[in-house]
């Protein structure tokens, strides 16, 4: 297995966008290119992040999360993607995923592959259905994102962790409404 070795950009001014029709329609048509490199690999592919709730103004970065029942083969993940055109992040910090960006020159995208039904893989799932059924939640995280935004402008990781109590009230609301409603996530994206 060949890791490719490539510096992707960082260090982007962060920009907060109105919320786009064509994000859903990108996620749609990049996840069919990755069900079709990883086939049943994948046990689910959901568009998740902002941009996965409508109307909701976000960075232009589609998050696509590949759920899988193990990491393991490494090269069953890191080939199909590779072949694809995604470079894998071997160096993330986040051990509960791996982690794939899109190569040089091409359209902000990041992969993450986490295990079917661990915490981390329902979390961005519970927080996405939430705030698409709570359109309330919208107006003051958006106004934290870009208050942020300016502030932090070049600065990816104070930006990040400015929005860390934020998201963490959020999703004890969230999963206070999945207890009363049962909440599970759905059918798959792709």
């Amino acid at each position: 297995m060949k890791e490719l070795s490539v510096t992707l950009p960082s260090n982007e001014p962060i920009e907060v966008c109105d919320w786009s029709a064509e994000w859903a329609q990108k996620f749609r048509a990049k996840a069919a290119v990755i069900r079709k490199a990883l086939g049943t690999r994948a046990s689910r592919i959901d568009h998740i992040g902002s941009t996965a709730i409508h109307g909701l103004a976000a960075k232009p970065i589609i998050d696509i999360q590949v759920s899988v029942l193990d990491f393991d083969p490494k090269d069953g993940l890191i080939e199909p993607l590779q072949s694809i055109g995604y470079v894998w992040r071997s160096s993330n910090a986040e051990l509960t995923k791996r982690y794939f960006r899109e190569a040089p020159g091409q359209e902000r995208t990041h992969i993450h592959v986490r295990r079917l039904g661990s915490w981390h893989e329902q979390w961005p799932l519970l927080f996405r259905d939430y705030m698409r059924q709570h359109v309330e939640e919208h107006e003051p995280y958006v106004a934290l994102k870009r208050s942020l935004a300016e502030r932090f402008r070049n600065d990816r990781a104070a930006y990040t962790s400015g929005k860390d109590d934020h998201l963490w009230q959020i999703i004890r609301r969230a999963d206070r409404w999945a207890a009363a409603n049962g909440w599970t996530p759905g059918n798959s994206d792709m």
